[in-house]
């Protein structure tokens, strides 16, 4: 699953939520009648396994979508109340990553197509594998799991990441001294 977005607070009384985007395209993927995945187990807190208590569904759907302020705001069909709306806060949204089209751009990847791979130094030395992407305001960082337990976050630029080989199912990295043992 591609995460696009997250639930933040509710908006109003009638069901609308803040989202957090998280995607380059969030005209197309909010757009209204869009089916968005909730990423399992995201059920917060405040909804529980209790009768009665609103359950985060597998799929939401976007009824509409309209920015406010510079935030996006949607509301999603079936949620018509401020109390369902705050069972949804911190859902993940994602969509299908087979239904989305590779970047253009040689130079751009999405997330799903680099966590797994292998992280090597420009001298062959492997590091471990990339575990997940963080999306920092800076640069975004891959999160790399070390083979002995560890992670270390390596920013995604290109003088540290020279080369992404999808085809080899490695990432090669240059990291100036010490940004690993932080």
């Amino acid at each position: 699953m591609l995460i696009v977005g997250r639930i933040g607070k509710p908006h109003g009384i009638r069901g609308e939520v803040t989202v957090e985007v998280r995607t380059d395209e969030p005209e197309a993927r909010f757009a209204p009648g869009s089916m968005l995945r909730t990423e399992p187990g995201a059920t917060p807190a405040s909804a529980s396994a209790q009768p009665g208590v609103y359950q985060v569904p597998a799929e939401l759907t976007v009824e509409s979508a309209r920015w406010h302020q510079g935030r996006l705001l949607v509301a999603f069909e079936g949620v018509l109340d401020r109390h369902v709306a705050e069972a949804l806060r911190g859902t993940l949204l994602g969509v299908d990553s087979a239904d989305v089209a590779p970047p253009e751009d040689p130079e751009e990847f999405h997330d799903h197509q680099l966590v797994g791979l292998a992280v090597v130094t420009t001298d062959g030395e492997r590091l471990g594998e990339v575990a997940r992407i963080e999306h920092a305001p800076a640069s975004d960082l891959l999160v790399l799991r070390r083979p002995e337990g560890r992670t270390a976050l390596i920013p995604f630029v290109k003088a540290i990441v020279p080369e992404v080989d999808l085809a080899g199912g490695r990432v090669v990295v240059d990291p100036p001294g010490g940004l690993l043992d932080l």
